[in-house]
């Protein structure tokens, strides 16, 4: 058992017999009354957001969990199929287990995927990734002054917001967090 001090952002814990994701762990101290931590977790069963304050020091039980690095292959109906890069082995992970990104997945991408044994707790795409432009509408010369954005679409079928200088064909890197523009790839 772990106490209050021991999680962070990220950890998978067991409350109320459910595995939960920590997505905020915030410390509180209140004028009057004791410190506590707020804690806004994710049900790893069914997505579900949950919040609850554990007093300092509270003993609290963490699930141990398996990172892998997998290699994205498709997209299967409510699934993304990932390979095992070591064993060949393909593994099926659902949608609702990654938090942002997916929209920016290619074919051969490497996706981080935490597991409990066998059974995948979540996912994640990698943080930026380097996509082509299929199309957006040219910029105009001299239009430079602000610094004004325009839609493009990149390889994935995915809507992107490029500066007015980005025109079809290049290749951009994007953060898959937010879903916005970093720069041109050369």
């Amino acid at each position: 058992m772990a106490t209050t001090s021991d999680i962070s952002k990220g950890k998978y814990i067991r409350f109320n017999g459910d595995i939960c994701k920590i997505t905020e762990w915030q410390h509180r101290t209140p004028g009057k009354g004791v410190a506590c931590y707020q804690a806004k977790m994710k049900k790893v069963k069914d997505g579900r957001a949950t919040e609850n304050r554990f007093r300092s020091g509270e003993t609290i039980e963490i699930v141990r969990v398996e990172t892998k690095d997998l290699q994205y292959l498709y997209e299967d109906g409510t699934a993304f199929v990932c390979m095992d890069s070591e064993t060949y082995d393909q593994v099926p992970i659902e949608k609702e287990l990654f938090d942002t990104g997916t929209e920016f997945l290619m074919e051969g991408d490497t996706v981080k995927v935490s597991f409990d044994d066998i059974t995948p707790l979540g996912a994640e795409a990698p943080n930026h990734v380097e996509l082509e432009i299929t199309y957006t509408e040219p910029g105009i010369k001299g239009d430079t002054a602000t610094n004004t954005l325009k839609p493009a679409t990149v390889e994935t079928g995915a809507q992107v917001n490029v500066p007015l200088f980005v025109d079809s064909g290049e290749r951009i890197k994007i953060d898959t967090r937010t879903g916005e523009y970093v720069e041109r790839v050369k």
